[in-house]
Formats: C-alpha cells, sequence, structure tokens
C-alpha cells in the first residue's frame, strides 16, 4: 500500500486533532506567529499522550516529513496506534518498559528521575543517527507524563544529542493544557483551549555541565507555565 501524501497526512492530523477535541493556539514567546528551523532538537513539557501529535501538527507543511516524534512504543507501537503514530506522523518508536509489560498501574504514576538519568543506548543511537539524516526530533525529556502545571526533572538524553550535534538548535515548547483534553488515566478526551509556545532555541554551550544545561532547559518550560498559572489565579 501506497504511504500517505503530505497533503492527506496534514489532514489526517487535523481530523485527529478535532476528534480529540483540542482548539489549538501557537505562537512565539511574545505571542507573535511561532518560528521552526529547518532542522531542530524540540523538546516539551509531556502530560498527554496527544502531546506529539499536537506539537506536529502545528509545524509547516513542509517541514512535517522531516520532524521524527519521540513515542513510547508499549503505547504507540501496536494496532491503529501505531498506524497512526508510524504512518502519519513519521514517529521513532523506543521501548520504555524493557524488564515487564507496560500496565493500566502505569497511566496513574509519575517516575521522576534525576538529571543523571539517560535513554538506553540503542535509543539514543536511533536518535543521533535521525539528527545526523537531517531530520528533526521531538522529545519529551521527563521521561514520563506528569501534572499539567508541573515540569519533572529531566532524563540526560537532552544534553547528549545537544553534545552530538551542538550546531543543531534545541527549541524549547511548552504545551499548555492539552493534558486538560486527555487527562492521565482517562480514555475520552475532553474539548479544551490548548496553546503551545515556541520559545527561542538555545545552544549548549562550550564545556557547559550536563545539569546545567538541563536544568536551563527545563527552567525555561517551568517558568512559562507559571505565567499560565498567575494568569488564572487573576482571573479567580
Amino acid at each position: 500500500m501506497n504511504k500517505p501524501s503530505g497533503l492527506l497526512k496534514r489532514g489526517l492530523s487535523k481530523t485527529i486533532i478535532a476528534a480529540a477535541g483540542a482548539n489549538l493556539i501557537a505562537q512565539g514567546d511574545d505571542g507573535s506567529p511561532p518560528h521552526f528551523p529547518t532542522q531542530a532538537i524540540y523538546y516539551a513539557n509531556h502530560s498527554s499522550h496527544l502531546d506529539f501529535l499536537m506539537l506536529w501538527a502545528i509545524m509547516p507543511a513542509e517541514l512535517q516529513p522531516r520532524v521524527r516524534p519521540i513515542a513510547a512504543a508499549d503505547y504507540w507501537g501496536a494496532g491503529i496506534r501505531r498506524s497512526i503514530a508510524r504512518g502519519i506522523f513519521n514517529a521513532h518508536l523506543v521501548q520504555r518498559y524493557k524488564d515487564r509489560p507496560y500496565t493500566r498501574a502505569d497511566e496513574k504514576t509519575t517516575v521522576r528521575t534525576d538529571s543523571g538519568s539517560s535513554p538506553k543506548q540503542g535509543q539514543l543511537t536511533g536518535m543521533t543517527k535521525i539528527l545526523d539524516e537531517g531530520d528533526s526530533l521531538i522529545i519529551f525529556p521527563e521521561g514520563t507524563r506528569g501534572p499539567a502545571d508541573q515540569v519533572a526533572t529531566f532524563h540526560a538524553g537532552l544534553y547528549r544529542l545537544a553534545k552530538h550535534a551542538p550546531h543543531i538548535p534545541v527549541v524549547p515548547v511548552t504545551l499548555k493544557n492539552l493534558g486538560r483534553v486527555l487527562p492521565k488515566g482517562e480514555l475520552i478526551p475532553v474539548p479544551h483551549l490548548s496553546t503551545v509556545v515556541v520559545h527561542h532555541p538555545i545552544y549548549l554551550q562550550d564545556d557547559e555541565p550536563q545539569e546545567i544545561f538541563l536544568n536551563r532547559a527545563r527552567s525555561i518550560l517551568a517558568e512559562e507555565l507559571k505565567t499560565e498559572d498567575a494568569v488564572e489565579g487573576d482571573a479567580t
């Protein structure tokens, strides 16, 4: 069977987003239209299984074929989910649970990781290969979904990717309210207005320690989510 064309993929992605009940607003740091580099390492906070779909869908059509979201194989690796992840969004699937199968209990637990954690070598090799081939990545450095208003400590993978290709811009993306569209542990989406903020790129500095880089990268997302909390507090 022939692969879906770019136009068909874009149409299907919009249909999926509409069916999920998400009303998306995409903007830059200052509220202007977002800027997407030709190649980048995009990283975002992770609060919903819909996260990578939403981020991919707002990108310009000409960039989408060269953007590879990183998605969990235990969730997206079989049946219609695999067809959506691989066939429409060109996702690169990685396995999170090596020693046991994925269970419903994993929907209810948020695992916080320290900045020294790292992906399996096979996972990292697959990601660096994508960068070496000229494609972009969408990754979620927290490694697992958490509360929509918090950002867990990052895994080391983001640092290692930035170190592997220091010339490639690392683009922070704050996802707001996507966790309310598909709350953790729920199967039925809830219609909600969501905002995607695409920040200015950052780069790994010469001799910058891993912990400092990861904290710097994380703080951009955390500070943006704080502004949302402040706005909601003023409105109540």
